[in-house]
């Protein structure tokens, strides 16, 4: 090869250094026996310039390279600069050196390389590299050999034996097993218990449908229920139409008006009452014709000169002859009777008049309530916040509908009180109205009393209308009853006030406070419906909470002068200056007394008979000073002289002297405990939490002891007690 090499001419040689270097220049016979020598050491020559059959792979160039035959001979110093000279590697430069030194280690060490790709690290124009790496290939090889790697081996004895082994091995198999079983059993159990969730959720699935169904069905069965008693009412109220009365509109100008047209029940008593009155009528004139033939006295005889005239008298053809003395009795007699026949007679129709009066009452609610509930946007059963089915119309009141509803969802029954706002009012109005219903919510929300009816829920409609859901409860108002039965017995006034003061005290014990402020009969719901019963408190609309912030030694400020009931306020709500009248719990201490008072006179004891506007006016209130007694009814000769003196103080003028719930609670049952023994009033399915309190003094001095009983035939109320 080194031969081939040798015979190329001169300009063969410097295009084959012009190929590497990429500068073409010829130095003579030396260069070229150098470059030929450099060229061979490289290996970077072309297969297209030079082919060589003596070629062998990268793998194979680790053999000793032939010294050059003219180096040997000592004449190559003539041949001029080597071809090495013309090189310049990035590893510096020398005669010492190999060119694989200054090659990076990736253009040398890839078996990718080949002759026809120069290394990337051969400078252009430095002949003194071409020299070092010629130098240096005669003594290193093209592949890279890594410096060898010193090591040091020390021999350890081990304490195992094959005993020790084969137990080891045996050992974790057999944990191995237990795990694998642990894995197995944990992903048996896995299975059953996805298994069962899978049929717990299926059952739920199932349950969930029936449950809806449930729902709808008693949705179905409730509305069907509630039209059949709409339809039922609406057929009474047409029969009672027609026997106890109805309105009419009558026109009064340009003007029309409603006015009550009596039915024929009214009708016939009052032909009844007619026919009395001509009985009577006719009696009263026989009964001045039997005087006028009263015989004389049999002391008295009468004078002769009237013993002709008396057979000449006649009267329509009949002789008006004078009766004997039995006659005389005989025919007084039969008048007396008559008179008695007719008295009673007269007294029956009245009692069946009152009675028709407390039934027309009934049938003038029923066909307001009737009325109010065709023209409500409510009538047709919706369900409201998905939850409250509306039956059917409780009431009306100035802006608000209480509908008796069924919760779906604790399935029972509820009162559901709409809240309608007029439309036409300003925002701020709106925003007065709605706050001061929150505030109502509130206050009741957290007030928990067997004797206080409870607040469930509340939730909007929408911008002008939001609803309040509270305990139902199937009796009337205490106002109405009273309305109906005008007053009640003594035993039953003493229950309900005992249970009104319980439910008060309560009010005054809890923190912060609570002022009911409007405690009326209308507020006083009989759960049912009568006066034996139990009672509960409702209404808190115009509360007052006596924090710290607003209640000081002289009471809180009454910001809200004017509303309530004016019949049953006291005298310091109705006080005018330049600064709000200042109220405390005394205001229901008021309260109380006047609602006792009506219970047993079946009457107010201040303004009876006047309106709100004509209390309001004339400050009846306010001259208010004195409570009178009726002497009828009368109440028992143990309870009277506490029962007296009881409203009486608790009316007094001055708050300030009025007792406090604790005082007026000791008071009730010591009058309670005069009758019966203790408790009297019928417990709840509920506990109060509260002990009762121990007796004490009352804070007004004690009456009298009471007066032997007279003759005097002794006055009942006419409603039986229970």
């Amino acid at each position: 090869m080194m031969e081939e090499l040798h015979s190329l001419d001169p300009r063969r040689q410097e295009l084959l250094e012009a190929r590497f270097t990429g500068v073409g220049v010829a130095k003579g016979s030396g260069q070229n026996e150098s470059s030929n020598q450099s060229l061979c050491s490289v290996g970077s020559l072309s297969d297209k310039e030079l082919e060589t059959p003596e070629k062998k792979s990268n793998d194979q160039r680790t053999r000793k390279r032939k010294g050059d035959p003219f180096d040997n001979q000592g004449k190559g110093g003539g041949r001029g600069h080597k071809i090495s000279d013309y090189f310049e590697f990035a590893g510096g430069s020398g005669t010492g050196t190999s060119p694989a030194r200054g090659i990076p280690p990736v253009a040398w060490s890839s078996p990718q390389h080949s002759l026809s790709n120069p290394p990337v690290a051969v400078q252009q124009g430095s002949p003194s590299s071409i020299s070092s790496v010629n130098a240096d290939h005669s003594h290193s090889s093209c592949s890279h050999k890594p410096a060898p790697t010193h090591t040091q081996h020390q021999a350890t004895q081990s304490e195992l034996t094959m005993e020790k082994l084969a137990a080891l091995e045996s050992s974790k198999s057999s944990d191995l097993e237990k795990k694998e079983g642990r894995i197995d059993d944990l992903l048996r159990v896995n299975c059953d218990l996805r298994r069962q969730i899978d049929e717990q959720q299926k059952m739920l699935e199932r349950c969930k449908e029936r449950l809806n169904k449930c729902v709808t069905m008693s949705k179905k069965l409730l509305i069907e229920k509630s039209k059949q008693e709409k339809i039922a009412c609406r057929e009474k109220s047409m029969q009672d139409r027609l026997r106890l009365g109805h309105f009419t509109t009558v026109r009064h100008g340009a003007s029309f008006t409603e006015q009550w047209t009596d039915g024929y029940a009214f009708q016939n008593l009052v032909k009844q009452q007619e026919r009395v009155n001509g009985q009577r009528e006719d009696i009263e004139r026989q009964r001045k014709l039997l005087l006028k033939k009263k015989p004389p006295n049999a002391s008295q005889t009468p004078p002769p000169s009237l013993e002709p005239n008396k057979r000449k008298n006649k009267s329509n053809g009949a002789e008006n002859e004078m009766l004997s003395l039995a006659e005389y009795h005989e025919q007084e007699e039969i008048f007396k009777l008559r008179l008695g026949h007719l008295k009673k007679e007269e007294a029956e129709i009245q009692v069946e008049l009152e009675r028709l009066e407390r039934v027309r009452n009934l049938h003038i609610r029923e066909l307001k309530r009737i009325h109010n509930e065709d023209n409500s946007q409510f009538k047709d059963h919706p369900t409201l916040n998905d939850r409250y089915l509306l039956l059917h119309l409780l009431g009306r009141g100035g802006f608000s509908e209480v509908y008796k509803a069924f919760d779906l969802t604790e399935q029972r029954y509820v009162a559901v009180k709409i809240h309608q706002l007029n439309k036409n009012w300003r925002d701020e109005k709106k925003e007065n109205y709605h706050k001061h219903a929150c505030r109502e919510y509130r206050i009741h929300k957290e007030l928990d009393h067997p004797r206080i009816v409870k607040l469930y829920d509340y939730f909007s409609l929408d911008t002008d209308s939001f609803c309040t859901v509270l305990e139902y409860c199937e009796g009337n108002d205490l106002d109405f009853y009273l309305k109906q039965h005008k007053l009640m017995s003594e035993k039953e006034a003493r229950s309900i006030i005992m249970q009104v003061v319980n439910a008060l005290k309560y009010l005054n014990e809890i923190r912060p406070p609570i002022i009911h402020y409007d405690l009326k009969p209308g507020n006083i719901l009989l759960v049912n419906g009568t006066a034996c019963g139990e009672i509960k408190i409702t209404d808190f609309g115009l509360s007052k909470i006596m924090d710290d912030d607003n209640y000081g030694v002289d009471g809180m400020e009454l910001t809200s002068q004017g509303a309530g009931t004016y019949w049953y306020l006291p005298p310091e709500c109705f006080v005018v200056g330049k600064e709000p009248p200042k109220i405390s719990n005394k205001v229901d201490v008021w309260s109380v007394g006047v609602i006792f008072y009506q219970c047993l006179y079946g009457k107010k004891p201040f303004g009876h008979n006047q309106s709100q506007q004509d209390i309001l006016q004339e400050n009846t209130i306010l001259k208010a000073t004195e409570v009178q007694f009726p002497p009828k009814p009368g109440v028992s000769p143990e309870a009277k002289p506490a029962t007296c003196s009881t409203p009486n103080a608790v009316v007094t003028l001055v708050a300030q002297e009025r007792p406090s719930f604790a005082d007026v609670w000791c008071t009730v049952r010591r009058i309670v405990s005069m009758f019966t023994s203790w408790p009297v009033i019928p417990t709840s399915s509920r506990t109060y939490a509260s002990p009762w309190p121990p007796p004490v003094t009352p804070a007004w001095p004690s009456p009298p002891p009471p007066a032997p009983p007279t003759a005097a035939p002794q006055i009942e109320s006419p409603i039986h007690p229970c």
